[in-house]
């Protein structure tokens, strides 16, 4: 990837050659606590301008001075309960994704640079950071710094180390729970992240590049960042506070000392620190944890939906004041949804009274719903709010999760020039020019002319259009007519199929 276009990358860095060692202990300072009572103004005086000048400088830096030692203060408390985490993983020959690495560099490569020749096992070795959150061991921390380890060693402040296992691992929301065989440990207090304002001061703590109980300072950048692409369930504290290799699973703390989020990964052109970093929030994590402890799994909620956010065309198109909500793509007909009476075009605009922003939000909510509890969802449809009450089940592992949880032959395309696109009936050719299943309904798309409303718009060459606004396409016909009404600047939403899965595509109507 070009250097001149940000990474994502993940804070806890890997040594894949060599021990890890060195590690480095920062000890705490034996610092008071801050004397909040030399905050008070000082009074009124009627002494010289100079001497007025003066006393505002010493104030002044009396401030100053008892906002360090606020932060030292949370330093000290803090520390302990951010803990060191190596891991070690074997990597072998199987493993390799796609060509190892003799097969790019040459047997002589790998014979000068690492003494060995050919594809052979070797010991990939890891470091990241994590925070006690129980007297009896448990700790939290990220599935990317311990999910696929063989070993895994915690490292205490005070520089004893035990041998770690795995209680539970959530890559959805790369979470992750440990334990050490120990006793009357200090542990985090956790705070209610919910709460963190934008601005407000945050400390982060762990172990960038084996330096152990590494402290750095910021301030809160922003709250519910997502769409990152770094998990399934994103709701992150982005934070100016150095973050680095290492300090992944380690503690983001307010000046109360509370645990508010876990680091987690930074954004980057060079692999270090620029003042974007990103940790999850306690409100998301304690939960996760939680479940882990209690049953080593993460059970969510689950609709039995497919959807998508809502655009400005889309919105257009539906006569939706805003572009807001979460679209209904595909849905399963013996899902909670669809049992309940909900239907592919729907847009679910609120849960349980509360507004629903966009995909990932309804995805946070329903997947931290209990299954069996029922929960009101307010949908739009036919230009109006519609409630219902649906019943959350289980969500369901694997290929259904990511999910919802006979044409006419012989015909030459039908040109959809308003829109750009060329559409024809399943044809047992076609479908296998396409690889397509020629038992498909609706109508496949033959041709997507360049720059035109369908191209802009992502459409491609053999998606099926299922649907033109409300409109089922089982027929040339059937497109035509549902063309006719249209007129240049309107929006038309069309139901696509690509790959088994449906989604909309808002396309604006061009001059005839």
């Amino acid at each position: 990837m070009s250097h001149q276009r940000a990474r994502w990358f993940w804070g806890a860095g890997l040594v894949t050659a060599g021990l890890v060692a060195g590690i480095l202990l920062t000890s705490s300072l034996d610092m008071k606590q801050p004397d909040m009572k030399s905050l008070k103004p000082a009074a009124v005086t009627t002494a010289s301008a100079s001497s007025q000048e003066q006393l505002s400088d010493d104030e002044a830096l009396r401030m100053v001075k008892a906002t360090s030692r606020a932060f030292v203060a949370v330093a000290r408390q803090v520390t302990p309960t951010v803990v060191t985490i190596t891991s070690e993983r074997m990597i072998r020959p199987s493993d390799y994704q796609g060509a190892p690495p003799h097969e790019f560099f040459g047997d002589d490569f790998m014979q000068r640079f690492f003494g060995r020749r050919g594809p052979e096992s070797f010991r990939q070795r890891g470091l990241g950071s994590g925070v006690i959150v129980s007297p009896d061991g448990y700790i939290l921390t990220n599935n990317h710094v311990v999910g696929e380890a063989d070993k895994l060693q915690v490292i205490l402040s005070d520089e004893r180390r035990f041998d770690a296992k795995v209680v539970g691992t959530d890559p959805e929301s790369d979470i992750a729970v440990v334990k050490i065989d120990e006793r009357g440990l200090q542990s985090a207090r956790l705070g209610d992240s919910e709460q963190t304002a934008v601005g407000e001061w945050v400390l982060a703590i762990g172990s960038p590049f084996q330096l152990d109980a590494t402290v750095t300072l910021g301030i809160v950048s922003a709250k519910s960042r997502s769409n990152m692409g770094l998990a399934s369930y994103e709701d992150f504290i982005q934070t100016d506070a150095a973050i680095n290799p290492g300090n992944s699973g380690g503690a983001l703390v307010n000046l109360d000392g509370e645990l508010i989020g876990i680091n987690t990964a930074i954004a980057t052109r060079t692999g270090g620190y620029q003042g974007v970093g990103f940790a999850i929030p306690i409100s998301m994590a304690r939960t996760i944890m939680d479940q882990l402890i209690e049953s080593g799994k993460v059970t969510r909620g689950f609709l039995g939906v497919t959807i998508q956010d809502v655009n400005e065309d889309t919105a257009k198109s539906l006569d939706l004041d805003s572009a807001q909500g979460a679209l209904i793509a595909q849905i399963a007909t013996d899902g909670p949804a669809g049992r309940a009476g909900l239907e592919v075009g729907d847009v679910i605009v609120k849960l349980e009274g509360r507004p629903v922003k966009n995909v990932r939000d309804l995805m946070r909510q329903v997947a931290a719903t209990k299954p069996g509890r029922k929960v009101g969802v307010t949908i739009w449809r036919d230009k109006k709010e519609r409630n219902y009450n649906i019943e959350v089940a289980e969500r369901p592992h694997g290929d259904v999760a990511e999910q919802f949880g006979g044409g006419e032959g012989g015909q030459e395309p039908e040109s959809g020039g308003l829109l750009g696109l060329s559409v024809q009936p399943v044809t047992p050719d076609l479908a296998e020019r396409l690889e397509i299943d020629p038992e498909s309904k609706g109508l496949v798309v033959t041709d997507v002319m360049p720059g035109g409303p369908a191209d802009e718009a992502g459409v491609q060459t053999g998606d099926l259009i299922r649907r033109v606004n409300k409109a089922e396409m089982d027929s040339a016909r059937g497109f035509r007519d549902a063309l006719k009404s249209l007129k240049e600047g309107d929006t038309v939403l069309l139901l696509l199929e690509r790959d088994g899965r449906t989604f909309f595509r808002p396309l604006k109507v061009e001059s005839r």
